[in-house]
């Protein structure tokens, strides 16, 4: 008896598991790395230090923990994520980003 009724329930449940696995999720929430990169933002760097950035869509300004500024303007020109001149360079992704000064390790730092 309680198999059959087992073997019932089974063939219940399968179905809809199957039917609540094929629905989209396009109603999710957005998560942090979804959002667009914010006009400024500080980051925590994998160093200790805290930087921030100033997007300002063609360019971005960094003011360094020692408080020097420099702009980068897009590397290439049509980026929104990848900034850079000469030696220096910063590629956002998300909540992260990749800072790179010349002759440097690159550091990872997180808003």
């Amino acid at each position: 008896m309680a198999l059959s009724r087992t073997f019932r329930v089974t063939l219940v449940h399968v179905p809809l598991l199957i039917t609540v696995a094929c629905v989209s999720q396009t109603n999710a929430p957005a998560t942090a790395t979804d959002l667009p990169q914010p006009r400024t933002a500080t980051y925590s760097c994998a160093d200790g230090t805290r930087i921030t950035i100033e997007n300002l869509g063609t360019s971005v300004r960094v003011l360094g923990p020692d408080g020097a500024s420099e702009g980068l303007p897009a590397s290439p020109a049509n980026q929104s994520s990848r900034f850079g001149a000469a030696h220096d360079a910063i590629v956002i992704d998300g909540c992260d980003a990749l800072v790179m000064n010349g002759g440097k390790p690159p550091l990872t730092c997180t808003r």
